[in-house]
């Protein structure tokens, strides 16, 4: 957005869980975020700023394919429904692999962490609706709801599993994690989001009682490479980053 060509610009409320994108892939997109399982709650904020535009904006809209987007794959409904996993357990496995395959079939996709075209990295899945074309706004938010749950209920279930065969094993590891990101001088940004879920996944499930999981939440927006350069005021190579990133880890989770 900040090197588009075109007139165009962003729109962020102070909470920055709502945000209106003006000519970005289409000429408008709003898109609200909430914690948790919350798609409901997040349909109803983003249905109201919907309708408050609508008493001043003229949308393309035909009765038989909905709303006219820019890009094909938007037409209809235009809703976008996303869920944010995380999801050690079905990944360390490789059981990842079959829930990718069945998601494919029932139309839904899966991103990593920033959405299309990026990686799952620290474990983190982001599932939405492929089809927006056909289906009313409370059916897509009603499949992607389901299919989260089980896809949740099977990771739950995987974890314990997981457990019970060895738990020495499964302790260590998540300890170990916790040791070099409180420790460590230099971190990656890959190695750093990888630590961090195996400690996410240490505090999910009460082997870890110390830490907050909104602790880890901060230090996973934290450290990430512009979230660094502003908290330093300037520039920083990649091993600067790598310092910096280890310096804040070790001085959050004091």
């Amino acid at each position: 957005m900040a090197e588009s060509r075109i007139e165009s610009g962003v729109i962020i409320s102070a909470e920055e869980n709502i945000s209106i994108m003006i000519n970005e892939e289409d000429h408008l997109r709003i898109q609200c975020l909430s914690a948790g399982l919350q798609l409901d709650d997040t349909w109803n904020l983003c249905n109201k700023i919907d309708n408050l535009l609508e008493e001043s904006i003229d949308y393309a809209f035909d009765e038989k394919f909905g709303y006219l987007t820019c890009c094909p794959t938007n037409l209809g409904t235009g809703i976008r429904t996303s869920v944010m996993l995380h999801l050690p357990a079905l990944t360390m496995t490789g059981y990842i692999k079959g829930i990718l395959e069945i998601c494919s079939k029932l139309g839904i996709a899966v991103r990593g962490l920033y959405g299309e075209n990026s990686e799952a990295s620290g474990n983190m899945y982001q599932i939405s609706n492929q089809v927006t074309l056909g289906l009313t706004e409370g059916e897509i938010i009603s499949n992607i709801n389901n299919i989260a749950k089980q896809i949740i209920d099977q990771e739950r279930a995987l974890r314990k599993q997981l457990y019970k065969q060895n738990s020495f094993r499964f302790e260590d590891r998540i300890f170990r994690s916790l040791g070099l990101l409180s420790n460590a001088r230099i971190i990656s940004s890959e190695e750093g989001l990888k630590l961090l879920s195996d400690v996410r996944l240490g505090v999910d499930m009460g082997i870890i009682t110390d830490i907050d999981i909104r602790k880890l939440n901060e230090i996973q927006l934290l450290v990430q490479p512009a979230n660094l350069q502003e908290s330093v005021g300037r520039p920083l190579n990649p091993e600067e980053r790598d310092i910096k990133r280890a310096e804040t880890i070790r001085n959050r989770l004091k």
